[in-house]
């Protein structure tokens, strides 16, 4: 499955359907092969069914300014790019209103894929 972008813009952002207790939405998601993990703005997993303040899970995260913990849940099913992953743990961290996205697809989404970014075409391919 190919996703084209513009090679001059600052992120790639990827559409990703993200399904809860409550239903499914899509979300758009930075790509980040920076990030090990992939998280979701706190008001989409409230709005897909989950209370992220109920979780006792939380994990480490080093966002531009500091370390935090964070909530991780358990999300039932993630598409995007022509791949689904089941119970995909993702973390969920308030974003701030100027985010021009709802979180980040990490590496961990990637994981046993092939994925080529090619900035000469302007095109994401994962296989």
């Amino acid at each position: 499955m190919s996703l084209s972008f513009d090679p001059q813009a600052g992120l790639i952002v990827v559409p990703v359907r993200l399904w809860g207790p409550a239903g499914d939405t899509i979300a758009h998601l930075a790509m980040d092969t920076g990030a090990t993990g992939s998280l979701v703005n706190w008001d989409i997993a409230v709005l897909l069914g989950y209370d992220p303040a109920a979780t006792r899970e939380r994990i480490r995260v080093t966002t531009g300014s500091s370390v935090e913990f964070a909530p991780q849940i358990v999300v039932q099913r993630v598409e995007a790019l022509g791949r689904e992953r089941t119970d995909f743990p993702i973390v969920c961290h308030t974003l701030p209103p100027s985010a021009a996205v709802d979180g980040v697809l990490g590496l961990d989404f990637f994981r046993g894929t092939r994925l080529v970014l090619d900035f000469r075409k302007g095109l994401v391919t994962v296989d």
